[in-house]
């Protein structure tokens, strides 16, 4: 895995600080999750992102810039009436 390609996603991310975005997670056992939340912050390693309240039970999740590359997370961004645009945030 090239720290470059994370690097590259991490820079990708960094625009849309702020924005609303849907997560598509694999939950295992053939299971994906969708949650949808403002990306909050990002750091070296990792990505913070602030969940929906009525959607979710807890407030924020991390993720790491290697599950966008390994493909185990789908980022994508929504527009201001929180419609999942079609450009995705991904390598």
């Amino acid at each position: 895995m090239s720290k470059n390609t994370l690097l590259d996603i991490k820079r990708s991310l960094e625009p849309h600080i702020g924005s609303k975005i849907m997560l598509r997670a694999n939950g295992g056992r053939r299971k994906t999750i969708e949650r949808t939340g403002v990306l909050e912050e990002i750091y070296p390693s990792v990505f913070i992102v602030k969940l929906d309240q009525e959607q979710n039970a807890f407030k924020r999740v991390s993720y790491s810039y290697a599950d966008i590359l390994t493909e185990s997370v789908e980022v994508m961004l929504c527009n201001e009436q929180g419609q999942v645009r079609i450009d995705y945030l991904q390598h």
